[in-house]
């Protein structure tokens, strides 16, 4: 039983379960517009069907990022201790792992409807994709924020079979977010990056440009709550959590700056984590109780 408990604990930091809270929160926000709709009722198979996705989903694309950065992993010093690397993890087992995870998804999808079901090879290959695209494009920042983006808009689809506005200005607001805070975290490996011909934003453009587009970026998000909570006409709890989603997001461009990173993993973990969740109560309790 410990040895279980041991595996089962190394495959959870193996693919970063606790960093699921960034887009978990945003997909029970799609998936909370719906049934706040009066055509849909709750429906618990539905929302553990979307959990599923969410999970599977996340999972295989972490473990292929594990997989496929192995090299480069390897050779730089703040993660050559993570589990490939260190031979925790096999590469064949991560490989396996990822296409068990891939393929649960896809059924997991197919149990929701047949529209999420022809969507998710196409979902798969965009956020399997992104761990490729920072060999050839400093937009692979992008490429991650629109992973996730899909979060929002495919809990919404779960229930509706349909895609609508609403869900897909959510979709933009984790775009912009994720994009934003991936170039935060991208810079502890400039130097590292710019060795080894890797791109990211601030290894191409420099660390205080690049926390410009992402302090860009952010405002962007910011302007993106805004316009869900006039398009939806929420009320006061809906911008009580914009209100402190706001402020979280500002908070990282104070304690992250150019000559000073050593914040990073505050901004990038907990704060972002922090801003999900609580944001995303606020809006579910706004749409339902209507204050």
């Amino acid at each position: 039983m410990t040895n279980s408990l041991k595996s089962i604990d190394k495959y959870l930091s193996f693919v970063k379960f606790s960093h699921t809270v960034f887009a978990l929160p945003f997909a029970l926000i799609g998936y909370s517009i719906a049934i706040a709709l009066e055509e849909y009722n709750f429906r618990v198979k539905i929302l553990l069907l979307v959990i599923l996705c969410m999970v599977f989903a996340r999972s295989a694309a972490m473990a292929f990022n594990r997989y496929s950065d192995e090299k480069f992993d390897t050779m730089n010093p703040r993660t050559s201790g993570r589990e490939i690397p260190s031979g925790k993890i096999s590469r064949k087992s991560a490989l396996i792992f990822v296409i068990v995870n891939s393929v649960l998804f896809i059924i997991s999808a197919g149990f929701i409807n047949k529209l999420t079901l022809i969507l998710s090879p196409l979902a798969l290959v965009i956020i399997l994709g992104y761990s490729l695209t920072k060999r050839f494009t400093a937009l692979c920042h992008f490429i991650l924020g629109l992973g996730l983006a899909l979060a929002p808009i495919g809990a919404y689809i779960s229930v509706t079979g349909r895609f609508d506005i609403l869900p897909l200005i959510y979709s933009l607001i984790v775009l912009t977010w994720v994009s934003g805070f991936d170039i935060i975290y991208s810079l502890q490996d400039v130097e590292f990056d710019r060795s080894l011909n890797l791109y990211s934003i601030p290894s191409v453009i420099g660390s205080k440009k690049g926390l410009i587009i992402s302090g860009i970026l952010h405002l962007l998000t910011i302007l993106f709550v805004i316009a869900a909570g006039i398009l939806n006409n929420q009320g006061v709890l809906f911008w009580i959590g914009a209100g402190i989603f706001s402020v979280l997001l500002a908070y990282q461009h104070i304690i992250v700056k150019p000559s000073d990173i050593s914040k990073v993993n505050i901004a990038f973990a907990k704060t972002n984590g922090i801003a999900s969740v609580v944001f995303a109560i606020f809006v579910v309790a706004d749409l339902f109780l209507k204050l």
